[in-house]
């Protein structure tokens, strides 16, 4: 499979280019990048949709290895970009190569790992009640369950992740296994990286002999592009991560469609850190070091990164604000994702100073290069902190706000008023064992995933796996966007009653 870039975006196998051109931006330079990108328009898009439309129940048919094999191919050619993909990437999101690497990595075994639960098979959730002729006072029919796919898929890229969470990401990994078509918006951000990973897509199609239309990708920069995607009739669920204001406004279409349908939208999340006191005095300031590391990973554009802190006033406290204040300093400004991003950070960042309580406990390294997000680390009261429901807004980006507790009572307090997140952590050691058995029942109100003694930036790609949590956190907390278990946002059961056994599916029969 031959890698090269050409601008064009893809309705079906079909590549297509316009007149009408935009550019990606490399954002340690502020350059444009050539070449332009064809922009999709809405009758673009009705053909992509219609098109998954047209093939959704000849997809669906498929066996469940067929799509497997088909899912493993895909991985097979993402991993095979290599390096024209890395570099593309590095030059439309300034992360590292390193990063990039593991990410193409992560993609590719992620596709690899909804093979394996295809071929499982109890993703089908299938339940079967036999007949009871005999039962009194009414007999029993014979009821037979499974789960189908809910038919074509509109998926968002991210931002952050270009390639994980992205074309060929998780949203696209489960609904492609569900049997769900899929039609892609690109993250405007990285075309060409978006370009490569959905040729290998196509190339992908094409190698399995499957109907043309099973994956579609629009580009373009303008908000109406997305929202034509998701007032489509042919779409009948979408995947999203992204900004809050983002996943709202999908919603809000969504909702007011004729036939409404579901958003599972990811969007914000501050993922509070819970410093308790014997963890505190045993390690404050090892406690201090991981969390700078955590705080600063990929200049904080996780949506799992520290943005709170909570912990009770005590000596060991103030080891480790002095750990990590002292500990800032050389944590050195690095590049942002996009201009866009480093402009809502620094307008985040902005109104934490300002904010009539809150203390600046340590500053970042400075850079002069152009979209560089510079570290911060805030400090309020509990009490304040009640009082200013705005201070637990997400910023996203490097920056972090820790809450005092004065006593046992605020710490509950400050858990009870936050909104839902994707995770919470808890630094504990055995002598708090008491008080963490107080507050999780709130965490397992607030969060999808309840940490110990790790850090929330990094999500294992897992059975197991939650990465979803009430709202605002994702627009509906009974689901995970990564995981085996993301397959059932794009299914929906049916049951059988009393159907002949030769015109039950295969699966149901006997």
């Amino acid at each position: 499979m031959a890698a090269q870039i050409t601008g064009g975006f893809f309705i079906g196998s079909r590549q297509v280019q316009s007149a009408e051109r935009f550019f990606a931006v490399n954002p340690a330079t502020a350059e444009k990048i050539e070449p332009g990108f064809s922009v999709s328009s809405e009758n673009d898009v009705e053909q992509a949709c219609a098109l998954a439309g047209s093939i959704f129940d000849r997809y669906r048919a498929i066996s469940s290895e067929q799509r497997a094999h088909f899912l493993d191919t895909i991985a097979d050619n993402i991993a095979a970009l290599g390096e024209i993909a890395i570099a593309r990437a590095q030059a439309e999101t300034a992360l590292p190569q390193a990063r990039l690497s593991g990410e193409i990595i992560r993609t590719a075994n992620q596709l690899r790992l909804f093979a394996s639960e295809l071929r499982d098979g109890r993703w089908q959730g299938l339940r079967i009640d036999p007949a009871q002729p005999d039962r009194k006072p009414l007999p029993r029919p014979d009821l037979r369950l499974r789960k189908i796919p809910l038919g074509p898929v509109a998926v968002f890229g991210a931002s952050n992740f270009p390639f994980a969470f992205s074309v060929a990401g998780g949203d696209t990994a489960a609904a492609l296994a569900a049997g769900c078509p899929v039609v892609v918006k690109a993250h405007p951000a990285h075309p060409g990286t978006s370009e490569l990973v959905a040729a290998a897509i196509i190339a992908a199609i094409k190698a399995c002999g499957l109907p043309d239309g099973v994956f579609s990708m629009v580009a373009g920069s303008s908000n109406t592009l997305g929202a034509t995607l998701v007032a489509n009739p042919h779409i009948r669920a979408v995947g999203f991560t992204g900004s809050r204001q983002g996943g709202l406004a999908l919603m809000e279409i969504a909702a007011r469609r004729a036939e409404p349908i579901p958003v599972y939208a990811e969007m914000s999340s501050i993922n509070p850190v819970i410093l308790l006191p014997h963890a505190l005095e045993r390690r404050a300031e090892a406690l201090a070091a991981a969390f700078l590391n955590s705080l600063t990973m990929g200049v904080g554009q996780f949506c799992t990164n520290p943005g709170l802190l909570v912990a009770l006033e005590s000596p060991a406290l103030e080891r480790f604000t002095r750990a990590a204040a002292g500990g800032l300093p050389q944590k050195p400004a690095a590049t942002m994702l996009t201009p866009g991003i480093f402009a809502n950070y620094n307008a985040g960042v902005a109104r934490l100073r300002s904010a009539p309580h809150t203390k600046t406990l340590g500053t970042g390294a400075e850079s002069q290069g152009p979209n560089c997000g510079q570290a911060f680390l805030f400090s309020v009261s509990a009490a304040d902190f009640l009082a200013s429901p705005k201070l637990a807004q997400e910023v996203f980006g490097p920056s972090s706000l820790l809450v005092r507790c004065t006593g046992d009572e605020q710490l509950p307090a400050v858990l009870e008023a936050l909104e839902g997140q994707l995770t919470a952590t808890l630094q504990l050691d055995e002598g708090d064992h008491a008080l963490v058995r107080q507050l999780l029942p709130v965490l397992e109100r607030k969060a999808g995933r309840i940490l110990a003694n790790g850090w929330p930036t990094g999500v294992e790609v897992a059975h197991a796996m939650v990465h979803g949590g009430p709202f605002p956190a994702t627009s509906d907390g009974r689901s995970t966007s990564v995981g085996t278990l993301a397959i059932d946002r794009f299914l929906r059961p049916v049951c059988y009653q009393d159907l002949p056994q030769e015109l039950l599916p295969p699966e149901l029969r006997a």
